[in-house]
C-alpha cells in the first residue's frame, strides 16, 4: 500500500530570489486569469472545457507580443499545472452530484456577479464557478512536477529552476519517501515550500493498540470520548475576533486598493493566517494522540456545510433567530470538525487502524442502557435522563457511547475485519438498531 504525504516548511529566499519567485507566481496567476476568461468564452458557446483544450492555449498567450514576460519570467511546467488546476475546478463545477447538493441546500448569491464577454454580452457567475485571482488575496503558488529533473534537496536547501538556485528552508523534520512534486507558495508575506512524497507501507499494517473509542464532537467540548474524557476547544477565531473586527473597520475607512488599504489588508491576512495556523496545529496534536492510542475510532458523519447554513432566509420569507444562528455558525466553523475528521481518516490509515462514520441521527436522544429513544431524554444540553429506565449521565458521554455502539454494529455488518482502510460513509441508524 502506498501513501501520499506532504511536508511543508518555511522558505527563506534572499532579496534576489524573492524577485524571481514573485515573477514566477505572478505569471502563474496571470495565466490562470487569462485562461479563465477564455474558458468563460468557451462556456458561453457550450464548448467542451478540459485540461487538454486549455493547456494547448498556453502557446497562444506566449506568442502574444504583449505577454513576452511569459517566456522569460515564467516556468512552463508550473503554467501547465496551474491550467490543469483550472480544468479540475471546471470539472467540479460540472459535476451533477455537486449541483444536486447545492440545489438541496438552496444556496444563492445575495448579489449576482457578472462577467462581460468579448462581444459585450454578460454572463452571470454561478455558484462554484472558478474565480479570478488577485494579488491582494495574499496567496499565490506554483507547483513543479518531475522533481528529480528540475529540483533537488541537499540538507536544509532546495534547488529551484529558473535561476532561483539553492534556497534555505527550515527543515523541522526528515522528509520520508520519494519526492514527486514541490509546491512554492506565498501566504501573508511568507514563503513556503511543500514536498509531495510517496512511500510504500506494508500490505497489512497492524495498529499497535487494540482498543476502540467513540467520539462526540461539540462546541463547548470539542471532543467527548466514550470513556468519559473531554478535550477543550481552542477557539482561535473567537480569541482574535475583536482584534480582527477592529482591523476590518480600519480597512473600510481607506480608499480601496490604495497603499494604505493594501498595508491594512496585509495585516488582516496575517491575522487570518495566524488563526488558521493555531487551529491546524491544535487539531494535529489531538488527532495524532487519539489515533496512536486507538485502533478503531467511531465518529458522527456530520454535514458541516448544512449545519452552518445561514438562517437569513429570502426576501419573501425572512429567517428566524438570524443573529443567534450566525453566532452558532461561527462557533461550529471555529472548531474545524471537517478538518479533524479528515485527519483521523488518513492517520488511521497510516497506523493500520480504522475510522467508522456513523449516522448522527438519535445519538443524543438514545439511552445507552435501555436503547429507548425519545426527545425528552435530553431536556438540557449537558444532562441526560432516560424517561424509561431513569438512567442519568452526561449527555455528551452518552452520545459518544452510542456512537461507539453504532460503530461496532457497522463493523459487524462488514464482517468484523478490515485492511487498514477507513470505512467511509458507512452509517448505522440507531432506531433500526434498537428494533
Amino acid at each position: 500500500m502506498k501513501i501520499n504525504k506532504a511536508y511543508k516548511f518555511r522558505l527563506e529566499p534572499n532579496a534576489e530570489q524573492q524577485i524571481i519567485l514573485n515573477n514566477l507566481v505572478g505569471s502563474a496567476r496571470f495565466v490562470w486569469n487569462q485562461m479563465l476568461a477564455i474558458s468563460f468564452e468557451m462556456f458561453a458557446k457550450n464548448e467542451f472545457i478540459n485540461a487538454t483544450n486549455l493547456v494547448n492555449k498556453i502557446m497562444v498567450l506566449k506568442n502574444n507580443p504583449d505577454f513576452d514576460f511569459l517566456r522569460t519570467h515564467a516556468n512552463a511546467v508550473s503554467l501547465q499545472q496551474k491550467v490543469r488546476d483550472l480544468a479540475s475546478a471546471w470539472s467540479r463545477f460540472f459535476d451533477p452530484k455537486v449541483h444536486a447538493r447545492l440545489k438541496e441546500n438552496k444556496k444563492k448569491f445575495r448579489k449576482p456577479k457578472f462577467f462581460k464577454l468579448s462581444d459585450g454580452t454578460e454572463i452571470q457567475l454561478r455558484q462554484l464557478m472558478p474565480r479570478f485571482k488577485r494579488k491582494s488575496d495574499g496567496c499565490d503558488s506554483i507547483r513543479l512536477v518531475q522533481f528529480d529533473k528540475y529540483c533537488r534537496v541537499e540538507g536544509n536547501r532546495v534547488k529551484l529552476p529558473n535561476g532561483v538556485g539553492f534556497v534555505k528552508f527550515k527543515k523541522s523534520q526528515d522528509i520520508i519517501g520519494t519526492i514527486k512534486n514541490v509546491t512554492i507558495s506565498k501566504k501573508s508575506g511568507h514563503w513556503y515550500v511543500s514536498f509531495g512524497t510517496e512511500r510504500a507501507l506494508s500490505e497489512n499494517p497492524t495498529h499497535p493498540s487494540k482498543s476502540a473509542i467513540g467520539i462526540d464532537l461539540g462546541i463547548t467540548k470539542l471532543i467527548t470520548t466514550s470513556d468519559g474524557q473531554y478535550i477543550k476547544p481552542k477557539n482561535s477565531f473567537k480569541a482574535n475576533q475583536i482584534k480582527l473586527a477592529k482591523l476590518q473597520r480600519q480597512l473600510s475607512k481607506k480608499v480601496k486598493f490604495s497603499e494604505n488599504w493594501k498595508r491594512q489588508n496585509r495585516k488582516i491576512q496575517k491575522l487570518h493566517n495566524h488563526i488558521a495556523n493555531i487551529r491546524h496545529d491544535y487539531l494535529h496534536k489531538i488527532t495524532t494522540a487519539i489515533s496512536k492510542n486507538h485502533a478503531m475510532i467511531a465518529c458522527e458523519d456530520l454535514k458541516v456545510a448544512n449545519m452552518s447554513r445561514s438562517a437569513s432566509g429570502t426576501m419573501e420569507k425572512k429567517g428566524r433567530h438570524v443573529k443567534a444562528k450566525s453566532a452558532l455558525n461561527k462557533s461550529i466553523l471555529d472548531q474545524g470538525w471537517g478538518m479533524m475528521v479528515n485527519m483521523f481518516e488518513y492517520k488511521q490509515q497510516w497506523q493500520g487502524g480504522l475510522l467508522i462514520k456513523v449516522n448522527p441521527r438519535y445519538t443524543s436522544q438514545t439511552c445507552f442502557e435501555c436503547k429507548h429513544i425519545a426527545k425528552e431524554n435530553r431536556r438540557t444540553q449537558a444532562n441526560f435522563e432516560c424517561v424509561e429506565c431513569r438512567y442519568v449521565t452526561n449527555a455528551d458521554v452518552n452520545a459518544a457511547r452510542n456512537i461507539l455502539a453504532a460503530g461496532h454494529a457497522v463493523l459487524s455488518a462488514e464482517g468484523g475485519c478490515f485492511k487498514g482502510r477507513p470505512l467511509k460513509q458507512k452509517t448505522c441508524d440507531l432506531r433500526e438498531k434498537a428494533t
